[in-house]
């Protein structure tokens, strides 16, 4: 791709197969893209709605208030102490943030951007647009020289893969050693299902078991849109190491990139209570255990998944021939092929639908299952 120039949108080419799922005479169950389908709770939006009044300009780094609040919850969420509000940043949603980041670290031409083989393409797109090189790869081994920015993400988009601590030691070390920035894309911790992730987030890069007693070079991105059914709100935040967020602070400063005071406020009142997010993991906890029978009923096996909003599923053949069978019981799902070139076999399924409409995916499933 020569530089500057852009790939096609890749959901441009479900258009066909949704006109096709949405003739199903029970109507399109959509589980292809992860935006949550729950209410936002009533106090975010209260929240929201009590600090409408905002006539001046908000700060780039937030208010001291929710840098605070963002410090506590690490502590108390993530079991990451020792925070200060110098190693905290909000950002306007964690895809802003994970598509500009190369730019905003000064990247370019001859930087190699690393990230998982299975991802979430706006790792890729980030480099692309600052002409940087992209390269998947899950073994630090590989990384080359010239690594800059490497990118983690436990729980994994789309195949919901979980780091231990030691693989993200592992990483970590790898990074220091290239002296490249590395990054945890930690969007999905409080949705963990089996295993000794079933009650519990899981580890984070910023763990102390990963990293001793220093942060250097080393971030986390966390977001509110899926724990919080924020995902309209663009709420998202970064931490870790207060020097690379000093030049992320001064970069977005003169961007003028910032999050809006309302949004602010917002956040505070979803950071601050575990309740709703409890809640929202036993919808989808719900919602899992409907579907995931139901698909290995169908002739699906399950890869991954232990933890994150998708499944992880392939019949062992293209991903285009399974989202086409799924889309004649009218069921629309993520082809692995959205996600690199590694995985062209699998089909993403989210578990952003209503509960009506996860019952009736998983009725159709059971009855193709059974002709």
């Amino acid at each position: 791709m020569a530089r500057g120039e852009l790939p096609d949108y890749p959901w441009d080419l479900m258009a066909p197969y949704r006109e096709r799922a949405a003739r199903h005479p029970g109507g399109v169950v959509d589980l292809s893209i992860g935006s949550p389908v729950d209410p936002t709770p009533e106090l975010v939006r209260e929240a929201l709605a009590e600090a409408s009044d905002a006539h001046a300009y908000p700060q780039t780094t937030g208010t001291d208030e929710l840098r605070s609040e963002i410090v506590a919850w690490f502590a108390r969420r993530r079991g990451v102490h020792g925070l200060t509000a110098a190693n905290v940043l909000p950002t306007v949603g964690s895809k802003e943030l994970v598509a500009l980041l190369p730019f905003l670290l000064g990247l370019g031409e001859g930087d190699v951007v690393v990230h998982p083989r299975a991802a979430y393409p706006s790792y890729e797109m980030g480099a692309v647009l600052v002409g940087a090189t992209a390269m998947a790869s899950d073994d630090p081994a590989e990384w080359p020289a010239a690594t800059k920015l490497v990118w983690l993400n436990s729980p994994g988009n789309p195949d919901g893969r979980v780091l231990t601590i030691e693989e993200l030691r592992a990483a970590r070390e790898r990074a220091a050693e290239l002296g490249a920035i590395i990054v945890g894309d930690e969007c999905y911790a409080e949705l963990g299902w089996e295993g000794e992730w079933a009650d519990a987030p899981v580890p984070s890069l910023l763990d102390p078991r990963v990293i001793g007693d220093s942060r250097h070079n080393t971030l986390v991105a966390y977001s509110l849109s899926k724990q919080s059914n924020m995902a309209g709100y663009r709420t998202a935040f970064i931490a870790g190491c207060s020097t690379v967020i000093g030049r992320l602070t001064t970069v977005r400063k003169h961007a003028g990139l910032m999050v809006p005071q309302p949004l602010q406020a917002a956040m505070l009142a979803a950071l601050r209570d575990d309740v709703h997010v409890a809640e929202q993991k036993e919808r989808y906890r719900a919602r899992r255990a409907l579907l995931k029978p139901s698909l290995e009923a169908a002739g699906f096996r399950i890869d991954r998944s232990e933890a994150g909003l998708y499944l992880w599923a392939t019949e062992g053949r293209d991903a285009w021939e399974s989202i086409g069978r799924l889309v004649d019981l009218g069921i629309v799902a993520g082809p692995g092929h959205f996600y690199g070139v590694h995985h062209p076999e699998h089909v993403r399924v989210s578990l952003t639908a209503s509960d009506e409409r996860v019952q009736a995916a998983s009725e159709r499933l059971r009855a193709a299952a059974a002709a």
